[in-house]
Formats: structure tokens, sequence, C-alpha cells
């Protein structure tokens, strides 16, 4: 056997030693060839680009300035050749000189078209590989040629010098191959204890026969895990590859976890139980050999099938499951707060682990996030899961009234689980719908569990599982694992209830503090868009105020944090907006006052207060606001349709957007302001001329903020949606909204576009009045003129006496200059201006009093009336209804 090794030994090394000549010899062969190539093309493209090439080619005798340069080239290159010819093939240069003028050995059409060209020819030096190279004009154009390259036997020889190396280890292959046979053959003799053949062939035979009779399982692995013997029986219980010998242990599949880490510990084993897929093994574990030390170099395993303990397994693998599907119930049951949501994940993680079909039935009180009724009412089913999608059961959302004899309305009143084995032979379920119950059964299905859902003692819906796929039906041990499962989803369900209930009572209560309908003005036309976020509400509202002088306040707000707090705390702050601005302040003072009202607030509840709100979170922005946790920003802005002039100004809010009548978009430059709640920051005001028809877009954070992108790419999204000449404001809110929107608002969000209108010169009227007595009777005859100019004269008894009085009260305790304005629009505005900043008091006059009935009368004459202050003095106003269309009134 030896013998026979060292002969395939000899054959293999020779071999291998002339297939490493020939690849040698063809490797030589292939690198000088691409050596040639490459160092001829460089040689070639060098010497092309130089410098001195194209004016020398311009030359009456170019070989004369050429020659000696191409000669010293090629030296130093280490080319055997370089060769300048014109773009005819005529040479200019050489190694010899006689060959000058003649005609160039190659091909060289690729080169006139601008190519570099690379080839093999038998030339004037012999056997060459040459590369031909283009020389351009500053035009591109091709003025001549320059090849390079080396003769065939001037490539250095790799094959010749390596040779004797190749053959010196081929030598030293065959005498380590002798000796290593020497040694293997004595080696061999030793391992086999001497025997030969014959005798190594029968216990082989006896060796093999035993191994694949006995039906216990055999493993024999060594020292370092490796498997080296496994009988069919260990393959058969292990579920082995069919070759598993030589492999490690650990990357055998049948060998996996406690029963790989037996085997590699090496320790002894008496009659330990491992489980093996659906199979409960019994392993007994001995040493094969120790060394030296105590070494183990191996160990033998045996193997047996421990029938009688089968039922012990399989009891073992339902306890494994139910646990993990109790575990997926605890994850996967809950992760939103949504009552249907919830419903829903709890009948899909129970098919097909538990049940081949789950419906869940909820009251509709738990639904609306209201508490259930003690007595049952009628169920929503909820949810439905199943293997199919064609079961005969009630589908998704329909209302249910389960008759008492149900096991779901007994369930319900005891608030235990009900087990029904065999469907059809329950004629208390079959009553509650016969058609649909027949078409149950004949559908497969033959078993119920139905569980209440439970939290806190309510009963909040019923589940139902059916099976259909087992033939055995649901037992005891499946009614208290039902039992478990239900209770875990339904403190989950109790949680989305609790939450749908604080949701719902936040939305209306913020819906109730929003404006429901915006007031018609003559100085804008608004349109407005509120959406409250999919978690949580916020604080955002918006306003339309009217105010004395046909102006109008746009008004937009947004109190950070979520939840009732906020809501409550955006509702305290538009009334007082509201208030504010019956003061009629400029907008920098009202946001003033506002910033105090916040820092109240803050200063009067309680620490943390807020916090608590489910939809608010723990890490509210509004903390480190003032000490306290309520912030809010604001946009506070009064337009003037008389001077088409705007007044702006904002406490920590985005600004607005303003579009012009030519659909032109931007935002105008406005004082920032430090938000509400900070207290001790002043705020600016900005002044804005807006030709009539502008359109004028207030919104809050929630529309342009998003993860997506950052506010100032969604600012300029913003001013593109709403840069449309001629919409209407409807138009343009939904184009921003189309434009921005999120699909699932994390924020909420509020819109209001304004579209300013102007007030004619023919619906005002303005005189200045002398700073003297007399002239009170000029200015009633002038406004009894005007009103009956207007169609107005009904209203001029009450016109004079108001203008007398107040024209009156002007020259006598104000100051000049007194002006006098009345404006058309939907009342009679009288306004008086002068230049002191005193404020008059309504007060009631004695019987015996002289004088103090004035502003008593103007405020019985007026619908409202009321004293505006300017950087000038003072505006004392009055309204008056206008009469109706027909004259009366």
């Amino acid at each position: 056997m030896a013998g026979q090794v060292f002969v395939l030994q000899v054959a293999v090394v020779a071999l291998l030693a002339a297939g490493a000549v020939l690849a040698l010899v063809l490797q030589a062969r292939h690198d000088s060839d691409r050596e040639a190539r490459t160092r001829s093309v460089a040689v070639a493209q060098t010497f092309a680009h130089s410098l001195g090439l194209r004016p020398a080619l311009r030359t009456s005798d170019p070989s004369k300035i050429l020659q000696p340069l191409t000669e010293a080239t090629r030296k130093v290159a280490g080319v055997d050749f370089i060769v300048i010819m014109d773009t005819h093939g005529i040479r200019y240069t050489h190694p010899h000189p006689d060959l000058i003028g003649k005609r160039f050995v190659g091909t060289i059409e690729p080169s006139l078209d601008g190519k570099v060209y690379t080839e093999s020819v038998q030339g004037p030096l012999g056997r060459e590989i040459q590369a031909t190279v283009p020389v351009k004009d500053v035009d591109g154009k091709v003025v001549a040629l320059v090849s390079s390259g080396l003769t065939v036997k001037n490539v250095t020889g790799v094959a010749g010098r390596q040779l004797p190396v190749i053959l010196g280890a081929a030598a030293a292959g065959m005498g380590l191959a002798t000796v290593g046979t020497a040694l293997i053959s004595r080696r061999l003799s030793r391992q086999t204890h001497g025997l030969g053949p014959l005798e190594m062939t029968k216990m082989y035979e006896h060796h093999d026969a035993v191994l694949h009779s006995v039906r216990e399982g055999v493993l024999i692995t060594d020292g370092e895990g490796t498997l080296l013997l496994a009988n069919d029986e260990a393959k058969r219980l292990l579920g082995l590859p069919p070759d598993p010998e030589g492999r490690p242990v650990a990357e055998l599949p049948g060998l996996y976890g406690p029963l790989a880490g037996l085997l590699l510990s090496g320790r002894e084993a008496t009659d330990e139980m491992y489980e093996a897929g659906d199979r409960l093994l019994v392993i007994n574990q001995r040493a094969t050999v120790r060394g030296p030390g105590g070494r183990t170099d191996g160990v033998a395993v045996t193997i047996r099938d421990s029938t009688e303990m089968r039922v012990l397994s399989t009891r073992a693998e339902a306890a494994r499951r139910r646990l993990k599907l109790l575990y997926d119930v605890g994850l996967g049951v809950g992760t939103t707060l949504d009552v249907a949501q919830t419903a829903q994940e709890l009948a899909d993680v129970a098919v097909p682990r538990f049940s081949d079909f789950v419906t869940v039935d909820l009251a509709e009180a738990v639904l609306r996030g209201d508490e259930p009724a003690a007595t049952m009412p009628e169920m929503r089913r909820t949810a439905v899961a199943g293997i199919r999608d064609d079961a005969p059961l009630y589908e998704r959302g329909r209302l249910i009234g389960f008759l008492p004899s149900t096991p779901q309305a007994r369930g319900f009143s005891s608030g235990r689980a009900e087990l029904m084995p065999d469907l059809a032979q329950a004629p208390g379920w079959f009553a509650q719908d016969p058609p649909r119950a027949q078409a149950i059964i004949d559908y497969g299905i033959h078993s119920l569990i139905t569980a209440p859902l439970k939290a806190r003692g309510a009963v909040l819906g019923i589940v139902n599982f059916w099976r259909s796929e087992k033939p055995e039906p649901f037992d005891d041990d499946d009614l208290s694992l039902a039992e478990e499962l239900v209770a875990r989803a339904g403190v989950t369900i109790d949680n989305a209830r609790r939450y749908t209930r604080e949701h719902a009572l936040a939305v209306t209560l913020q819906r109730s503090l929003l404006p429901r309908d915006l007031p018609e003005t003559s100085a804008v036309e608004v349109a407005h868009h509120y959406l409250p976020a999919q978690s949580g509400v916020g604080g955002d509202w918006f306003d339309v105020i009217p105010l004395p002088g046909s102006r109008v306040a746009l008004v937009v707000g947004d109190v950070v944090g979520h939840g009732l707090h906020a809501a409550a705390t955006m509702g305290r702050l538009r009334t007082a907006v509201h208030n504010f601005s019956a003061l009629d302040l400029p907008p920098d003072e009202l946001l003033a006052r506002l910033d105090d009202l916040v820092q109240r607030i803050d200063q009067v509840e309680e620490p943390g207060e807020g916090a608590t709100d489910p939809a608010a979170g723990l890490d509210s922005p509004t903390r480190g606001l003032a000490g306290g946790l309520t912030g809010a920003t604001c946009l506070y802005a009064v337009y003037d349709p008389v001077s088409r002039r705007c007044v702006l100004s904002r406490a920590g809010h985005l600004p607005p957007v303003l579009v012009y009548p030519d659909g032109s978009a931007h935002l105008p430059d406005l004082p920032a302001g430090a938000p509400l709640g900070l207290g001790g920051f002043p705020f600016e005001t900005a002044e804005l001329e807006l030709p009539e028809g502008s359109r004028l877009v207030l919104y809050t954070d929630g529309l342009v903020e998003d993860r997506a992108r950052d506010i100032d790419e969604g600012l300029a999204m913003l001013s593109a949606a709403a840069a449309h000449s001629g919409t209407s404001p409807d138009e343009t809110c939904t184009a921003v909204l189309d434009a921005l929107l999120p699909a699932r608002p994390r924020d909420d969000v509020a819109v209001l576009v304004a579209r300013t209108r102007t007030l004619g010169a023919d619906r005002v009227a303005e005189w200045d009045v002398p700073h003297e007595p007399s002239s009170v009777g000029d200015i009633r005859a002038k406004a009894a003129a005007k009103l009956a100019e207007w169609g107005l004269s009904a209203l001029e008894f009450g016109t004079e006496l108001v203008l007398s009085e107040l024209v009156t009260n002007a020259i006598r305790h104000g100051s000049a200059p007194v002006r006098v304005r009345l404006l058309r629009d939907r009342v009679l505005t009288c306004e008086v201006f002068d230049g002191s900043g005193t404020s008059p008091h309504l007060r009631y006059a004695a019987s015996m009093d002289e004088g103090g009935r004035g502003l008593f009368l103007v405020a019985q004459l007026s619908l409202r009336w009321g004293v505006r202050y300017t950087a000038d003095g003072k505006i004392i106003w009055s309204e008056q209804a206008l009469p109706e269309p027909d004259g009366e009134g």
C-alpha cells in the first residue's frame, strides 16, 4: 500500500513540474508582450506631446532636428526605435538613417483617426511590437505620427532563468515523497498493530454489522469536538444529514443547544434526558481515551428513544407554547391606544397558534370611551381574524344582540368563560341564529370558547375562540389559556378605552373653545382650517375680531404641549385676546398684557400641573417657561380697510405669508418677539401697506414642521403653495393644506387666510375742525349733508347729537388738532380725534346738575362707543345701526 502511494506521488510531482514549466513559458511570453506594448505606448505618447515636436515639424528639414532627439530618447527610454512620420507614413527619423524618407512598416489608419494603435509586425529590425500615436495641432487635427517599439528578441526571458528552480523543486519533491512514504509505512504498521489486510477487513465487517444492526444510536467524537462516527439509528433520532462524519458537533443541525453542550463538555452522563425535535432522548456518555495528564481525547455516546415518556414531552411542549403565546400577547397587544386596533391585535395573536378563528365583540359604550353597562347591551363585532376569510361568522362592524341562552350572554352575566366542546349539540347557542349556526357547523367549526373581556371588575365585551382544523375539541386546559389571554388583553383594552374618553373630552373642549363661525367684515374675506393632532390634542387657535372703524384683528396662536391642560389654556388666552381687543390696544401692547397673563397662570398653578395629562407626555416642551408648564406663541395683526395699512406683532410665532394681488409671495420682515410667558421682553410692531386683494396666510407650526424636512424648507413650500394670483381664500387654504399637510399630523394645524378689501372714498367722509366752539354747527351741517347723500337721513338727528357732544368735548377738554370722520359700513361710525390723551368717563348726572349728560346721551343713541388711543392723541368713536333697506328702523 505504501509503495502504491509512492508511485502515485512520483506521478503527481512529475505532472506538476511539467505543468509549471508550461505555465511559466506561456506567462513569460504574455508578460513580455504586454510589457513591450505598455512601454512602446508610453514612450510614443511622451514624445508626441513634447513641446518642441510641432515647431520642428513645421521646419523645412524636420529630420535634422528630430533624428538626434529620437536617438537620445530611445536610448534613455530603453526602446529599440522611435519613428516620426508624416500623415502619409514617410519617416522623418529611424535608428537606421538610410531608412529615413521611406514608408513606415505598419498600420497608420487608426492613428490618423486620432487613436493609439499597437501591433506586432515584421519590421526592419526584425519581429517588432510597436505603438503608433497621433500628433495633433491646437485645433485637434492630426499633423504627424510617432511610433515606438521593441524587438521581440530584446524582451527579457524569465522562463530561462526560472526553469532550473522548477526542476530543482521537482527533485526536492521526489526526495520528500520518498522519505514521507517510508515514515508513513512505519506509522501505519504501528497503528494497525501489525495486522494485515485480511485481518483488518474482518474487523471492519464485524464493526459495521454491530453499528448498523443495533436499535440504539451511537456517536463517537474526538477531543476537538469533531464527529467521528454516527450509526444509522443516531442519524434517525437526531435528524442528522447523510454524511455527518468529519464535521464539528456545533455545526450539525440535529446537535444543538444542551445536547451539543453535553458532547463538547466531555463529562460522563448516565440516563440524562434531552429534547431533539419532537423526541425525548435518554443519553449515556463516556470518555473513550484519557491521555497523559487526564485529558479527554474523545467521547462515546449512546442514545435511546424514551417512548414511555413521550406524553410528558408533549405536555412540556404544550406548556412551552402556552408561555410563548402569553408572552407574545404581552408584547403584541396594546401597541396603540386605539380600542378597535387593540382588539384586532388580540385576534391576530391568537390565530392560528391557539384558535382557527377569533372574534371580539365590544359594547358600544366601550368603543366611545364610556364605562360599560352592568347589563348586557348590544355588542359591536370589533375584530375578526381567521385562517381563512370565508367563514360564515358575523362580519366586522355588525351590531349583535345575544339571546340569554347563548354562552356569550351567560359569560357576560357571570364573568366566567364557557366551553362549548360540540357546537352541534349546543341548542342555546344554536337558537341565536339557526341558519347561520347551521352554516358554521357545515363549514367545519365544531368547538367554541367564549371568554368575557374584563377590567377593574367590569365586562367590556366578549372574545370567541372557534376551532375547525383540529378534530379534537377544546378542553379544560384550552379554557384556562383562553381566560389568561383575555385577562391580559382586558387591561390594555381598558387603557385604550380610558384614553379614548380622555381624548374625546379634550377634542370636545378644544372645539368648543374655537370659533365656530368667523364674523363677516368689510375689511377682509377669510377662510380657515383646523385639524387636531392624531395623538393628543394641542392648544392651537385662530380668530377674526371686528374692531371699531371697520378695522379687523387677525389672531393665530399656539399653546405648547398637548391634552386638556393645553386646550383649557388656549381657551383662557383666546378669551383674554377678545377682552384686550375690546380695549382697542395696539398689537404690541396687547401681547404685553397677554404675556403678563401667562406669567400669572404659571404662578398660580400647582407645580407639575398638566404633566399628568395622558396625552401630554413627560417631555413637554413647555417645561422651563416662567417656571411652570404654560407657554404660548401668538401673532396679532390689525388691518384698516380705509388706510389699507396692517399693523402686526408676534410673540415667538412664525411670520405670516404675504401674497400680493399679482401672486408674488414672501415672508415680511417682522420682529420675532419672545414667546408668551417668559416676561421681561418688549414686543415690537411692523406696519405694512397692503394693496386691495392681498392675502395674509397665518398658520401654526404644525403645518410647516415635519421630521422629513427642516422648517426653512417648510416655509419655502408654504410660500410656493400660497403664491397663486387671483385665488380666493378658500382656494389658497386648500392649496396650502394639499402641499404641506402630513397624513398623520403629530401636532395641531391651524390655517387662517384673509384677503384684504378696501373701504372706498365714497363711504368715508373726513373734516378738520377749527378749535373753537362755533365750528360745531358747521360740522353738524356737513354731516347732515353727507348722510343725505348716503341715503341715511333717518340717522341725522342722532348723528348731529353725537357729533355735537363729542366735538364740543374735544374742543373744551382736548387739544388741537381736532378731526371728524364718518364711515358708512355695516354700521355708521362717527369718530372724533383730538390731540389730548385725557380719557372721558361716562357718569350719571343728578337731577339738579347742569352738565354731565353728554356721554350718557351718546351711549343711549349708539350701539356701542369707546375710546382708541393713538400716538398723537385719542379717538372717541360711536357706532349706530343702519336703517332697514325700506327706510324703516
